[in-house]
């Protein structure tokens, strides 16, 4: 399994993707398509913030229920 990618169950997924980073659009969740790496690049153009940022802000949201990051992007496969 590939942790950055959650393809599986994406559609069920970008509604709370879409909650926390309103500025995303359908076209940005198409290019998304589950795979992380393509989610930190749209926060960062969509939200006008650093790479680094948008890092921090995804493994914030990521870790607020108490779960590592890669055991949430894991378990969405």
């Amino acid at each position: 399994m590939n942790k950055d990618t959650i393809e599986g169950n994406w559609k069920q997924f970008k509604g709370k993707v879409k909650e926390q980073w309103g500025k995303l659009t359908d076209d940005d969740f198409d290019v998304i398509a589950g795979k992380r790496d393509q989610l930190l690049g749209r926060i960062q153009e969509r939200h006008g913030i650093s790479r680094d940022e948008a890092e921090k802000q995804v493994a914030d949201w990521e870790s607020r229920d108490g779960r590592t990051p890669a055991a949430i992007w894991m378990e969405r496969v």
